[in-house]
């Protein structure tokens, strides 16, 4: 099953994620996208790995998210990709980078056994931004979710802790 959890910053969709792959039965590689650039990041990927299981396997794949995955899926095994939206900062500034890692992403996960659990945050729902990277930001995220929600099977909205199914079963 592969699912996708979308939400605006601190509405709950990590929690919610991690609360799937919990319940999931299976066993659970969590792949962090992050990099701490500064204190502030440093403290924000402290919080989520204190928040994760000890039994929990960590790959960091700031950039390469589809080798990353290609490696770690397996049937038995239920991925969390947290999340796709620092990793498109990650590989967006090198255009010829970021086209040839998000068609693999798009290319890869379909055939990825086991549970895919990808988390995003929503970023088009504000205003448009001023600035031109920003603006390209904001298109190709959203551009990002769409081929994504085409793919998954279960994609769900997180608002206030709440999750809104937009497609697939309910939870």
């Amino acid at each position: 099953m592969k699912e996708l959890i979308l939400g605006g910053a601190r509405s709950g969709k990590s929690a919610l994620a991690e609360r799937f792959a919990a319940e999931s039965g299976l066993d659970v590689i969590y792949i962090a996208t992050a990099t701490a650039g500064d204190s502030e990041m440093a403290e924000r990927i402290a919080h989520h790995s204190a928040r994760r299981p000890a039994s929990w396997e960590l790959v960091e794949a700031p950039l390469h998210l589809a080798a990353a995955l290609q490696s770690a899926a397996a049937p038995q095994r239920c991925l969390l990709v947290d999340c796709l939206t620092l990793w498109l900062n990650n590989v967006i500034i090198d255009e010829a980078r970021f086209r040839q890692e998000r068609s693999a992403l798009l290319e890869t996960l379909p055939a990825l056994p086991g549970r895919v659990i990808l988390v995003s945050n929503e970023v088009g729902m504000g205003i448009v931004p001023l600035g031109e990277l920003t603006r390209r930001y904001c298109d190709e995220a959203g551009r990002l979710h769409q081929a994504l929600a085409q793919i998954c099977d279960r994609v769900a909205f997180v608002a206030a802790g709440l999750p809104l199914i937009l497609k697939g079963s309910p939870l």
